[in-house]
């Protein structure tokens, strides 16, 4: 069974679909996906349609969160969203806004708090009257007064001066608030999403960040893994920008860039992703713009990401792999590593690869992969 989480924009054009994929078909997934790098292939038919980002992902702690947003969506609970920058924090964000059935047709609001100095960031947040300030030449409705009835993400959070975080505990408190340069209370039906890439517990130790408001905001929390810590989706998401970067571009020499090299995605795949998922797309835009073939190869991609790769034209010298087989490499050495990782624990790392036990052991056999006879099996998941 597969269900979806449709992410539109104001315009009700989609913009996104988070798919969830469960452990009975994440095997065939996984297996369709993977043809997107073999020989020629026509774009999805829904990606002709619409133009639209299709954010996939099988690691088991995304299909958690995407259990947490369909679980909260219709509550008013407030939210708060952590993770590197790059993991998709806003996206996810605006998947918890379009799954409310209260709240999905009404505004979704976002203002990054550190993009504005403490005085502009008060009144965009609440508004102000005619004459409060110089150059304030009428009365302006804030983001809480434009969200009213929707939701109001508040990214950033952190960068908060200790003032205006007073004023925001008593909108969550109260919610209240009074215009810049007014006397009256305002109030908005709002329900408030909060990201941020710090650890707001330790800057609440730090006395940088108001422990009431901290725990005002905590309600729920979801916490966005790095994109090297769910290197299974790599494949995936590199699909989907090279089917968005195709739609967006001409055919060069008359070809559109219909698969990546084994040698590239193998050194995507060992990179470490500082920069998340915003980084992978950046990285295949950039191939996709620079790229003569219709081929994305190891050459194309950037300085930092080739260092990593491993010497696998050498290996298969020594063996006599077919281009099947080559394709499936990659996910060969996901495999090993996650076993290796978790000193070969199968339980450990079918939970790791966000797969099953039996799939696990489905793709050890189809990878012939194996340990050391001396290790041996004890029958309880461990080799």
């Amino acid at each position: 069974m597969r269900t979806h989480i449709l992410v539109t924009d104001e315009d009700k054009q989609i913009k996104m679909i988070i798919d969830k994929i469960t452990d009975g078909n994440a095997k065939n997934f996984g297996d369709k996906t993977n043809t997107c790098f073999e020989g020629k292939r026509k774009l999805p038919f829904d990606m002709q349609r619409h133009k639209f980002h299709t954010v996939i992902g099988k690691d088991e702690k995304m299909q958690k969160i995407y259990s947490m947003i369909e679980a909260i969506a219709d509550t008013p609970s407030t939210v708060m969203i952590c993770g590197e920058s790059g993991t998709g924090k806003r996206m996810i964000a605006q998947a918890i806004h379009q799954a409310d059935t209260y709240r999905c047709n009404k505004p979704f609001i976002e203002i990054s708090c550190g993009a504005l100095p403490e005085t502009l960031l008060e009144s965009e947040l609440f508004g102000h009257v005619k004459g409060a300030f110089t150059g304030a030449i009428k009365d302006r409705a804030g983001r809480f007064e434009l969200a009213n009835g929707g939701t109001l993400l508040l990214d950033e959070i952190d960068t908060c001066s200790p003032s205006l975080q007073v004023k925001l505990l008593r909108v969550l408190e109260e919610g209240g608030y009074e215009r810049v340069g007014d006397t009256r209370t305002f109030k908005s039906d709002v329900r408030i999403i909060a990201a941020t890439n710090q650890n707001l517990e330790e800057l609440v130790k730090r006395k940088s960040f108001r422990g009431d408001l901290f725990w005002r905001i905590n309600v729920i929390s979801i916490n966005l893994p790095p994109l090297r810590e769910r290197p299974g989706d790599i494949s995936l998401l590199a699909s989907h920008f090279l089917n968005k970067y195709n739609l967006m571009r001409k055919p060069r020499n008359g070809m559109f860039i219909e698969n990546v090299s084994e040698e590239a995605m193998q050194a995507m795949m060992l990179y470490s992703w500082p920069g998340n998922i915003r980084e992978l797309e950046n990285t295949i835009e950039r191939a996709c713009i620079l790229v003569n073939t219709n081929t994305i190869q190891l050459k194309d991609l950037p300085d930092s990401i080739r260092n990593n790769s491993c010497p696998l034209k050498e290996e298969a010298s020594k063996s006599s792999f077919s281009l099947k087989d080559a394709l499936k490499h990659p996910e060969r050495d996901i495999v090993i590593n996650a076993l290796e990782h978790t000193n070969w624990n199968c339980t450990r790392t079918a939970a790791y690869l966000g797969i099953n036990r039996t799939t696990l052991y489905n793709k050890m056999k189809l990878y012939n992969i194996k340990r050391s006879k001396e290790k041996g099996f004890d029958g309880n998941g461990n080799f």
